[in-house]
């Protein structure tokens, strides 16, 4: 009876997170953008005999493409062991309520499925019915990030293949810094940066950056940097500590005191204001994750040539130049009448070298296996270098061991929602509170619904 409590209030707080976030995504690899508005299948193998299906559930259409690529492989490699792929889009808070309720009630749930970050730490609560990665994972330890395969991890068990790195860079308009005589090399720390945005502005008239208010990432990135969470190694609540304070401080200032930094057009880095905003050269720099690429190529075709990536500048106190962000998990869940073949055939598609080398041909994302990185395959020619250049992997290679994570528990999508509709609202676009009086109003309220789960 309490496994099926803790399952219920689960269920009820992402059915609640749904009404209040627009159907956001937490962990935001994918966008919604690729959101379906109804679900779509796509099956692999079903013309070969004796064929074994495995069911596949996602929220991102474009995903099915690992797992397609991955089956035809595998067929050809594998012919004695043939799979039929039957994959399913659906929006993401349908996918993840289904699958919730598919724990719950002991049937239902796919062989395979993909788990967003934020969302995870819903699925390692009670008893957990997700299959251990880690005679995949283990052997790789020398060339994984250990950071991310955490985010999908308890008590040393890996319960996911992340899908990319999701390293945290800030993106450059070349061509403003350039009218502002601002070298980007020589930022190095977050007050270099701040005294560039000074010059920049006073130039061009124009912000250095823009910060969300209606959603987190443009503080996440700083409380991980700064060697900080939401939430410590014993799942205590620290949304409140004096880094993550100082972390939204900084924020507050570029916009309320400096001036170097507006608020979001539209309110977060994905709405079509901000798209076109950016495209015409609203701003000097954004910082973001690496998977943000493909938002440029896609919405805005207008910074082609212009923009440059780079390595977050210096936090005080830390040497991390960037933060994993977002993502997304692929698990076998234990429901799977087939667990041995779906946690091989998950790791042969995510995790071999082809697999990881096919995340970034196909999707673009930065595969979390570093040893690919120098291979022929990502040196070729695709969008990503024609639109921001081909120093991507070096930049990578010189930040690898300098990549901060994040804890995450059941209520990180509790945090992301306060950050969502009161915190990033009140400090940055109202500046209505004190980052100090935001964060502990917010972190009282958490604290409290923690309380009445026990």
């Amino acid at each position: 009876m309490k496994k099926l409590w803790v399952v219920g209030i689960s269920l009820f707080i992402l059915l609640v997170l749904a009404a209040c976030s627009g159907d956001k995504e937490a962990g935001g690899d994918s966008g919604n953008e690729n959101a379906p508005d109804e679900n779509a299948t796509a099956t692999v193998g079903d013309d070969l005999e004796n064929a074994t299906e495995l069911t596949f559930w996602t929220f991102n259409e474009l995903h099915m493409q690992i797992y397609e690529d991955a089956t035809e492989r595998w067929n050809e490699e594998f012919p004695d062991r043939p799979i039929k792929l039957v994959a399913e889009t659906y929006p993401y808070d349908q996918m993840h309520n289904n699958l919730l309720m598919a724990f719950q009630s002991g049937s239902g749930a796919p062989d395979l499925v993909d788990i967003e970050v934020g969302r995870f730490s819903s699925f390692l609560q009670g008893e957990i019915q997700l299959e251990p990665m880690n005679e995949y994972t283990e052997p790789l330890k020398d060339v994984i990030i250990d950071t991310r395969f955490d985010l999908y991890g308890k008590d040393g068990k890996h319960y996911a293949i992340p899908t990319h790195l999701g390293a945290t860079v800030v993106y450059y308009n070349q061509e403003i810094m350039d009218e502002a005589g601002v070298d980007i090399d020589a930022i190095e720390t977050w007050e270099d940066y701040v005294e560039a945005g000074k010059t920049v502005l006073e130039v061009t008239g124009k912000p250095m950056t823009t910060v969300e208010t209606d959603e987190h990432w443009s503080f996440w990135p700083l409380v991980s940097q700064s060697g900080s969470s939401f939430f410590d190694e014993n799942e205590e609540l620290t949304l409140d500590n004096e880094k993550n304070i100082e972390a939204l401080q900084f924020l507050r200032d570029m916009v309320h005191e400096h001036k170097i930094a507006v608020p979001t057009p539209g309110g977060f880095h994905h709405s079509e204001e901000y798209y076109g905003f950016m495209n015409d050269g609203g701003a000097a720099s954004l910082t973001m994750p690496l998977w943000y690429m493909g938002r440029f190529i896609d919405y805005m075709p207008d910074l082609k040539g212009k923009m440059v990536m780079k390595p977050m500048p210096l936090w005080p106190g830390s040497d991390a130049r960037t933060t994993g962000m977002g993502g997304t998990g692929t698990s076998v869940t234990s429901q799977s009448e087939n667990v041995d073949l779906a946690k091989e055939f998950l790791a042969y598609a995510k995790l071999s070298e082809e697999g990881s080398i096919q995340l970034w041909k196909l999707l673009g994302f930065d595969p979390v296996r570093t040893d690919v990185w120098e291979s022929p395959e990502l040196q070729e020619d695709n969008p990503y270098f024609d639109y921001f250049g081909d120093y991507i992997w070096d930049m990578l290679g010189e930040i690898k061991d300098q990549v901060n994570g994040v804890e995450l528990t059941e209520f990180t999508t509790e945090v992301i929602t306060e950050l969502q509709t009161n915190v990033m609202h009140s400090v940055i676009r109202e500046d209505s509170q004190t980052p100090e009086e935001a964060l502990k109003q917010a972190a009282d309220t958490i604290r409290a619904k923690m309380e009445s789960t026990k």
